[in-house]
């Protein structure tokens, strides 16, 4: 009898989807009459370094840069190769005919499974589970609603566009910076990455505006006024107030005291007509949070 292969990311997934499918575990998976349902670790699969980059340090010079690959090659992380082997096996099996797509529904959900199957050398017909909450009625659901695989195209695409652009700029971007880095003499590698050196860059930023910060000394009015209803302290503020380029700039902060005590003296015991305005408005409250979303 022919079964279908589900591949969740995670063991926690794998499980949740085999209480709601009624599959028992057998050894290091999940199998009934119609199920196998294992799961990845995450990321199995990696994009290769190419032959040419398997070299000495010495040997990192702009005169091999850029490294541009006609076609990228895919290898298995060696710290869960084991795992990679274990599907690879699963998808092999005779009596699996569809292997199901149940990774996190969005990106690098798509990624963990494309990759997965790609170097496996598996040729099977592909559904996707696209699953938006964890229930069981959920699960049940999703099942009922398969994704075809021509449907995942724009999103396997984007996935490994992202995948491949982070390689390409991290391999060649660490590369010349270690390089320049080194041009006279000595090994200091430089590593740089698509999300990497710009987090950084804002750390280092904000490091330095630390370091250079100086104070400045502001003044602000503060004002005891007397109504019916009792006392209240108000706090003056510029009403046409813009930043015109000085970022330390509020609208209640006043830079030289003498225009602070010129305020002072025009409203000290004087009286004015103070009014308030409320008008009822409504405002939708934000969606709620999916447990996909959560485990992410």
């Amino acid at each position: 009898m022919s079964k279908s292969l589900i591949i969740a990311e995670k063991p926690s997934v794998a499980s949740d989807l085999a209480r709601a499918l009624g599959v028992k575990k057998e050894g290091d998976h999940f199998e009934s009459e119609s199920y196998v349902i294992s799961s990845a670790l995450g990321h199995l699969v990696e994009l290769a370094l190419p032959s040419e980059l398997d070299v000495k340090r010495g040997k990192w010079s702009f005169a091999n840069l850029p490294i541009i690959p006609d076609e990228f090659q895919l290898r298995p992380i060696e710290k869960t190769k084991a795992r990679f082997n274990m599907l690879k096996k699963l998808m092999q099996r005779h009596d699996v005919d569809l292997l199901i797509n149940a990774c996190d529904a969005g990106r690098e959900g798509e990624l963990i499974f494309r990759y997965l199957v790609k170097l496996s050398g598996v040729k099977k017909p592909i559904r996707r589970l696209w699953l938006q909450s964890m229930t069981t009625e959920s699960i049940r659901e999703a099942f009922n609603h398969l994704r075809s695989e021509e449907e995942m195209v724009p999103l396997s695409k984007a996935a490994v566009c992202r995948s491949e652009s982070d390689w390409l700029v991290g391999i060649n971007g660490t590369r010349a910076m270690t390089a320049f880095n080194n041009r006279t003499g000595g090994f200091q590698l430089t590593p740089v990455g698509r999300v990497q050196t710009p987090t950084l860059a804002i750390l280092a930023e904000r490091e330095d505006k630390i370091h250079h910060f100086k104070p400045r000394n502001y003044y602000e009015v503060f004002g005891d006024f007397e109504v019916k209803a009792g006392s209240y302290r108000g706090r003056w503020f510029r009403e046409d107030f813009t930043k015109d380029g000085d970022e330390d700039a509020r609208a209640e902060r006043i830079w030289d005291k003498a225009t602070a005590d010129e305020i002072k003296s025009r409203c000290l015991g004087k009286t004015g007509v103070a009014t308030e305005e409320r008008k009822p408005t409504t405002q939708a409250p934000p969606l709620l949070y999916d447990l996909t979303s959560l485990q992410r």
